[in-house]
């Protein structure tokens, strides 16, 4: 009875190659140790979501909140670490409220906040097109991409600045968060 050809031994044959049983078991080796090592990744990359999980908890509710319960704001231990807790805010602008973020921001006196770059797109043949105009563009100054946003820290600063002064924000508009968070530092 002939014995049937695995997938490798046809490569193999096909590919004119000596391959030693020692190789083999070399790659057979290296592919197994592959795979476990990416099971192991995976699964201490679970335990590190659940770990930030746990201490955003901690360092954002629980912590803040028992020393708001305590009336105060900080507090030392007996080795010298500091406790303590400060307000942060955090803003986003989503791709689903970008127009109408950047409506209010341009109503209420904030446009400068709005970046903007301008691009143009030409498809096949249009290589004409796009030298005229981007040396029109050019004869004005200008060079051409376009793209709006806020910069996340630009946006994080200034809602903080608008809410310490008072100022109703849209907070649905711009994914507003204000919460208390924890900080120790050892002596």
């Amino acid at each position: 009875m002939k014995e049937e050809k695995t997938v490798l031994d046809q490569i193999i044959e096909d590919q004119e190659i000596n391959v030693s049983d020692d190789g083999i078991q070399t790659v057979s080796v290296l592919a197994e140790a592959q795979v476990e090592l990416e099971e192991q990744i995976e699964e201490k990359n679970n335990e590190l979501k659940v770990l930030k999980e746990k201490h955003r908890r901690i360092s954002e509710e629980q912590l803040p909140e028992a020393l708001k319960e305590l009336g105060i704001a900080e507090f030392k231990l007996s080795d010298g670490t500091k406790v303590s807790t400060s307000i942060y805010y955090s803003a986003r602008i989503s791709p689903d409220n970008k127009e109408e973020a950047f409506k209010w921001l341009r109503e209420n006196n904030f446009a400068d906040l709005i970046k903007n770059t301008v691009s143009a797109s030409f498809g096949r043949d249009e290589d004409d097109a796009a030298r005229e105009l981007l040396d029109e563009l050019n004869k004005h100054g200008m060079n051409t991409t376009q793209k709006e946003w806020v910069e996340p820290m630009t946006l994080k600063a200034f809602v903080r600045e608008q809410v310490e002064k008072g100022v109703d924000l849209p907070y649905e508009t711009f994914n507003v968060y204000i919460g208390q968070r924890s900080k120790i530092i050892k002596r």
